[in-house]
């Protein structure tokens, strides 16, 4: 049963409820989420199987689209099933130690995608503004590098996250009012002063979003600047296009996710269902799209897909 004095007590449980006011539209709620994750499982399966079996492919770019696709496999995964076990069959039961973990892959999902989208602008700079350097730069060992950075800078951040609220004491509820565990819905429970959570959580949204998405900008701001100055429009024009999926997919991430984090600022006159809606769009809508955008824009995986997809029917054929 929910703890709802307000004694303190270790939370051995809590309870996912939802989203709140829309209980009844739960269950149609969840069959468009539903289709959403079915799609990212299956394009991002797809984009990573492509890139890794065609050796065409096993160019920095393309790794970095991989890198991208395994992150947007884990973010999603780590949130959808719960979220639809707990909107058709009301199974919103988590442990401590489960809404912790989950926290821990949300959150490092999410800087590690953002750290992966500053790599790629980093490659398309690089690319584009210094190519004769291209392939002397991003070699294999440096790319695996930047693989490691991506996972060593998401664990270093999140770390003190998890460190802060396990510190917390709680003595309200064990209801979270939520789809999944996020880290302001987690603390607000605590009967502790949340005032050091309240401002890691800030900085590190200020970091991640803010610096990355800033130091994306300045990259793509040099790399429009070195376009213009082609000699060639067909030149201008292949550069453009290169870049167009990339731009398509920085908007799609750090849109839902910049309003998501700052509208728990503005909690006391944004109604809460239009906030955990806002959360659920950057764990839905960016890891669905971002394998249709490169699948579709990139020509050289769209070209590997199709060759594949022919000599599949091709030996289905041989074998009929």
């Amino acid at each position: 049963m929910p703890a709802e004095n307000h004694s303190v007590f270790d939370p051995v449980t809590y309870i996912l409820t939802g989203i709140p006011g829309t209980a009844e539209s739960h269950v149609w709620i969840a069959i468009p989420f539903c289709l959403m994750y079915v799609t990212t499982l299956c394009g991002n399966s797809l984009l990573l199987f492509i890139i890794l079996t065609e050796q065409s492919l096993h160019e920095p770019m393309y790794l970095f689209v991989s890198m991208l696709a395994a992150a947007d496999l884990l973010l999603s995964t780590t949130t959808v099933p719960k979220m639809l076990a707990v909107f058709w069959f009301r199974a919103g039961e988590i442990t401590f130690a489960g809404c912790l973990t989950q926290m821990f892959f949300i959150h490092a999902s999410f800087i590690a995608e953002s750290t992966i989208l500053l790599a790629m602008a980093f490659d398309r700079y690089v690319a584009i503004c210094d190519p004769l350097r291209y392939t002397t730069r991003l070699t294999k060992s440096v790319i695996g590098k930047i693989g490691l950075a991506v996972v060593t800078r998401s664990f270093c951040i999140i770390f003190p996250l998890i460190f802060l609220v396990k510190q917390l004491k709680f003595c309200r509820t064990n209801l979270l009012p939520h789809t999944n565990c996020e880290h302001m819905v987690i603390v607000r429970l605590a009967c502790d002063d949340i005032t050091v959570n309240i401002w890691y959580g800030l900085a590190m949204a200020i970091l991640v979003i803010g610096l990355d998405a800033v130091l994306i900008s300045l990259s793509y701001g040099l790399i429009l600047r070195a376009v213009f100055r082609l000699p060639s429009k067909d030149a201008r024009l292949k550069a453009l296009h290169t870049c167009s999926s990339h731009f398509c997919v920085i908007l799609m991430f750090y849109t839902p996710a910049f309003f998501s984090s700052f509208a728990h600022g503005f909690g006391h006159i944004i109604p809460g269902y239009i906030l955990i809606l806002l959360a659920n769009l950057y764990v839905l809508i960016p890891p669905m799209l971002n394998p249709i955008v490169y699948g579709v824009t990139t020509k050289e995986i769209l070209k590997c897909m199709i060759n594949r997809f022919y000599r599949s029917c091709s030996r289905s054929s041989l074998l009929s």
